[in-house]
């Protein structure tokens, strides 16, 4: 018996395929499995999107990208709570905006569906109000670890399940305390990655396993001498975390997120700049707003690397308003595997 084969039929004509019209069923041992469910829930896209921070002061805009592409940032919608200099993470189809300044330090866990635009709304809170706290991703959960509360540098770790609202649970310690670290993930694993204490730039990089809880394992060293990079972000594939950026710094850093070791050189962005938003896929990261100098103006920069090779950024395009402090997500992060 011949194979039926699809991808050989055309239209009388030949300039088109074929068109399938009223099968009410279908059997074979191989064929189409159409999708289901609601567009908004299939995740996969590849977008970015940069939430709230600062411009000057506190604010709510979030926008958005499509990471495999090159052009300007569209605007979102607005966080419901205004905020900054939080933390952010996503499964396939939620976003996630983790603690913050309003310019208190906040507590609050706000979500949105990435496919979609609009505004946020309240997921349910973190263990503790703090600013400066990194989250990380897999397909379950999101977790959030050290930041800023008050004076106080902390180690905190905790955890929520993306898929249901309510309130963070404890996971566990980082190794040091330590805010401004910049954090991506695996499938298994999440890494923090510099940062600093209050009286100097930590070095030290953390990792956890994200399905379990527990303290974080030292993993290695910021291999650089530059001591700026606590205001450095990252976003990563499955396989490498990519970090950029930091107090005047255009340092592009990366390492292999599945072993332990110290960080090795990338190439540099094309603006030197820290309190920036990061975000991927698997194949692209992508650096957004930031500032320059003191006294510390927002940017419209948006640049991007290709995470298997290693170079110097390139430019993306703007975003649609300057931000800076804005923490980034995409629902094709290394977190969600390749």
């Amino acid at each position: 018996m011949s194979d039926f084969r699809i991808d050989q039929i055309t239209n009388q004509a030949g300039t088109a395929g074929p068109q399938i019209a009223g099968i009410t069923t279908f059997s074979s041992t191989s064929g189409l499995l159409m999708p289901s469910g609601p567009t908004e829930y299939r995740g996969g896209r590849g977008r970015g999107v940069i939430g709230g921070g600062l411009n000057p002061a506190y604010f709510n805009v979030i926008q958005y990208i499509t990471i495999s592409t090159l052009g300007n940032a569209q605007d979102f919608g607005d966080l419901y709570q205004i905020v900054g200099s939080g933390g952010a993470c996503a499964s396939s189809t939620r976003g996630f905006f983790t603690g913050g300044s309003e310019p208190a330090n906040s507590n609050v866990i706000q979500y949105i569906t990435i496919s979609s635009t609009g505004n946020s709304f309240d997921f349910g809170d973190t263990t503790l109000r703090r600013t400066y706290c990194p989250s990380v991703s897999d397909t379950t959960r999101g977790v959030t670890g050290g930041g800023i509360t008050g004076p106080t540098r902390v180690n905190v770790i905790d955890y929520f399940t993306m898929s249901s609202l309510g309130n963070s649970s404890d996971f566990g310690d980082l190794t040091v305390n330590r805010r401004r670290a910049s954090s991506a993930s695996s499938p298994t694993r999440g890494i923090w990655y510099g940062g600093e204490n209050g009286i100097i730039t930590v070095n030290t990089i953390d990792y956890i396993t994200i399905s379990t809880t527990g303290d974080a394992i030292d993993f290695g060293d910021i291999a650089t001498s530059d001591s700026l990079t606590d205001t450095a972000d990252a976003a990563s594939n499955s396989t490498r975390m990519i970090i950029g950026g930091g107090n005047f710094a255009n340092t592009i850093s990366y390492l292999t997120i599945a072993s332990t070791g110290n960080s090795t050189d990338f190439g540099d962005l094309t603006q030197a700049r820290g309190a920036l938003g990061a975000c991927s896929t698997p194949t692209r990261v992508v650096f957004a707003g930031g500032y320059l100098s003191s006294p510390y103006p927002a940017q419209l920069t948006i640049d991007y690397v290709e995470i298997a090779t290693t170079g110097n950024a390139q430019n993306f395009g703007d975003l649609n308003e300057v931000q800076r402090s804005c923490p980034g997500l995409s629902d094709a992060h290394g977190g969600l595997g390749d």
